[in-house]
């Protein structure tokens, strides 16, 4: 009888350590103060330094990861290493989750960078001669953005594909020359080309206005907002929602705004 006693008060104290220990860990979890987020420096870690203030109101620590390219902050955000990043738009992350068996969801539009066609040869897109080299980002979604930028000009056309690349190409009457590039190194191979097409994230850090410099800016209707990113279940997490918040609230919308003056649009 005694030793029945003892199993039972045994067993209680096993299962009561293991609600406490899960209690314990549910409790952590709802502690969350730091957030994460992987980010390009301009505009996005720039907007992100902006809110830091917002989310410390809320209870919360903004660390801020700086990226210079488009892979390794998805990549880093699926194994868990970031809670969140904030440098692409849906159209690239559909194609990376498709390629690299990810799965990132998003969760915000923040912003719109238009596109801009930029050249030092030429001040207008009339004035490229036949034959002219035009450098374009080589990831599929931004390179089928860039050349959506040449359709919509009147120089190129294509066959019916969800992404364009050159070997797409139906007619090309100036017979363009495309060179595909990676989309850091293109303001830096604006002296060698007739001109590049250029991510506002990357025109900017290079000197680059996109309203003064730019030859053709994207059109604000343009599907490709930035976007916030994360973790698929993490979505409805309290930190990802104060994320959230604050980065569609009315002080980034003016922070926008006024800071980059048309260059870059709230999409919200």
């Amino acid at each position: 009888m005694i030793k029945n006693i003892l199993k039972f008060a045994l067993l209680g104290v096993v299962v009561f350590g293991f609600v406490a220990c899960t209690d314990s860990k549910e409790e952590k979890v709802e502690k969350k103060t730091v957030i994460k987020v992987g980010a390009t420096p301009v505009p996005h870690a720039e907007i992100l330094e902006f809110v830091k203030p917002l989310l410390k109101a809320k209870g919360y620590d903004l660390q801020i990861v700086e990226f210079t390219d488009y892979v390794t902050p998805n990549i880093a955000v699926d194994e868990g290493e970031l809670d969140a990043n904030f440098f692409q738009h849906l159209p690239y992350l559909k194609e990376f989750n498709k390629n690299k068996n990810t799965h990132l969801v998003k969760t915000v539009n923040v912003h719109l960078e238009p596109m801009g066609i930029y050249s030092k040869k030429v001040k207008s897109l009339d004035e490229l001669e036949d034959g002219a080299t035009i450098a374009v980002p080589n990831d599929p979604t931004n390179e089928s953005r860039a050349l959506d930028m040449l359709v919509e000009q009147g120089l190129l056309t294509f066959n019916d594909v969800d992404f364009k690349t050159v070997v797409d190409i139906k007619t090309n009457p100036k017979n363009l020359k495309i060179k595909e590039i990676d989309a850091p190194q293109l303001p830096r191979v604006l002296d060698e080309v007739d001109a590049a097409i250029i991510n506002t994230n990357y025109a900017l850090p290079a000197g680059l206005n996109p309203i003064q410099d730019a030859l053709v800016l994207e059109s604000i209707d343009s599907p490709y907002a930035n976007i916030v990113v994360v973790k698929e279940g993490n979505e409805n997490k309290p930190y990802i929602k104060a994320l959230d918040e604050v980065l569609n609230s009315k002080e980034v919308k003016k922070f926008i705004t006024d800071k980059y003056k048309g260059s870059i649009i709230p999409a919200f």
